[in-house]
């Protein structure tokens, strides 16, 4: 009998292999991308200092009220302007787009059109 390998290992094989190639610096951070069924996260990540330079989620207490529910591609592309006004806040204009092993469709690519939308540069 063959083994199966379920969705998720594929996913982490592919976002190990993205990695390799994609890495945040001060000046040019990381946006790294995660998608569950109910949300989805977004952070601006610098590599070289381990830190976690600004975060946004379906969660965050400025999209509770607008959203209706937080699974779907509208909710995505709130995140993504969310995250993007946090970054220009913080004098970040230019990332690394990091997909997080997903395909560059549906949620993933718009919380990119959003964070476009907002100003960030990718």
């Amino acid at each position: 009998m063959i083994k199966r390998i379920d969705k998720n290992e594929i996913r982490l094989r592919k976002h190990a292999r993205v990695r390799k190639k994609i890495s945040g610096t001060a000046e040019r951070p990381r946006l790294c991308v995660f998608r569950s069924s109910k949300h989805i996260y977004a952070q601006i990540i610098d590599d070289v200092s381990s830190t976690t330079l600004v975060a946004a989620s379906t969660l965050d207490e400025a999209l509770k009220g607008k959203l209706d529910y937080s699974g779907n591609k509208e909710a995505a592309k709130e995140v993504g302007k969310l995250i993007a006004t946090k970054a220009i806040e913080k004098g970040i204009k230019n990332v690394v787009f990091d997909r997080g092993g997903y395909l560059y469709h549906g949620r993933v690519k718009e919380l990119a059109d959003g964070a476009r939308e907002a100003g960030l540069e990718f």
